[in-house]
């Protein structure tokens, strides 16, 4: 089975990348806008027709697409997650070659959900922020066009490679600086939020899973379990050993209202930021601003997934808990020490 790779150089597509290589009824060709893709293309300026007479002499079965962009202006991202996926649908339907489209979406485009409850595929979207609606927008292009199709709404993926400046990441920095310096306090703040996080790893045995399924329509990809934001910094430092106290910043005022503090090696327990958590400037670790509150996702302070499509119709469940993930961010964070 040929299959074409599109955003094999980005953090899931790198992972899916290493899944597909590994299977050896695979052919794989890579095309992005780096120079290492084997093809060179950039999906927001290049025309369908560009990308047709490439599908046509590649011939692929499966065209998987992992670019797209997270972060930027409305513009940006309406280009890079929604122009980009049009191109492909378009050069799809032009193209002789018939491949399935397996097309990486994402929790945001739910936005907000009620506390409690998991979200299922037959959920109304709701998103609450440009990332989200850019991405609903191409999901919406590719289940209107017609192709043998699935798209994959992965929620908050973690594990090897997570970006610097998502919240894990930003987390697992500011621990690392802490340790570096042998800061005895770690300022945190914004970590009420509770998400389903899943290992990237488990997302690419997923897309691996539905290239080869003729599964069409939404699938849901996730742990199934929301976690507190909170608690995973517990998590971290504890697989990172920091003996230092965890102090969520809260900016209500009097003595209430008094930010928590407890010992990391302990078990964690810190209070939950109101409002929007006030950084601190003179403190070199903290962490947290009113932009990053709630959660920079726009969907508020809960979201869990519904996984049980990808159960039945992927024979897909999540192997990788969040403490390895988190052991993994730690190990690449602790080579910077």
């Amino acid at each position: 089975m040929r299959v074409l790779l599109i955003g094999a150089n980005g953090y899931i597509g790198r992972f899916v990348a290493d899944r597909l290589l590994a299977d050896p009824a695979v052919q794989l060709t890579a095309l992005g806008r780096g120079d290492d893709a084997d093809v060179r293309f950039d999906l927001a300026t290049g025309s369908p027709g560009a990308l047709t007479r490439f599908l046509d002499a590649v011939h692929p079965g499966v065209v998987v697409n992992c670019a797209g962009a997270t972060r930027g202006g409305a513009r940006e991202l309406t280009r890079h997650n929604t122009v980009a996926v049009a191109t492909v649908c378009e050069a799809l339907r032009r193209s002789g070659c018939g491949a399935r489209l397996v097309q990486i979406g994402c929790g945001s485009e739910y936005g907000p959900s009620q506390p409690g409850s998991s979200t299922a595929e037959d959920a109304v979207p709701r998103p609450g922020g440009p990332y989200g609606v850019s991405k609903l927008a191409a999901t919406e292009l590719v289940l209107g066009s017609g192709l043998d199709a699935v798209v994959l709404r992965v929620f908050s993926p973690v594990g090897p490679g997570t970006p610097a400046g998502s919240p894990l990441g930003r987390l697992a920095e500011a621990m690392r600086r802490a340790m570096q310096s042998g800061d005895a306090e770690l300022k945190l703040g914004g970590l009420g939020a509770q998400r389903d996080f899943v290992d990237v790893r488990d997302v690419a045995r997923a897309v691996h899973a539905a290239s080869l399924s003729a599964a069409q329509g939404v699938i849901n990809i996730g742990s199934g379990r929301a976690v507190r934001l909170r608690d995973a910094a517990g998590i971290l430092a504890r697989v990172a050993g920091y003996g230092g106290a965890l102090n969520e910043l809260d900016n209500a005022p009097g003595p209430h209202h008094a930010p928590h503090m407890t010992h990391a090696t302990g078990t964690p327990h810190l209070r939950p930021a109101i409002g929007h958590p006030r950084p601190d400037p003179d403190h070199p670790h903290a962490v947290g601003s009113p932009a990053a509150f709630p959660y920079p996702d726009g969907c508020g302070t809960w979201q869990q997934a519904d996984v049980r499509t990808a159960r039945d119709r992927l024979g897909w469940r999540p192997r990788i808990n969040l403490e390895e993930s988190l052991a993994d961010i730690w190990m690449e964070a602790a080579c910077r020490i």
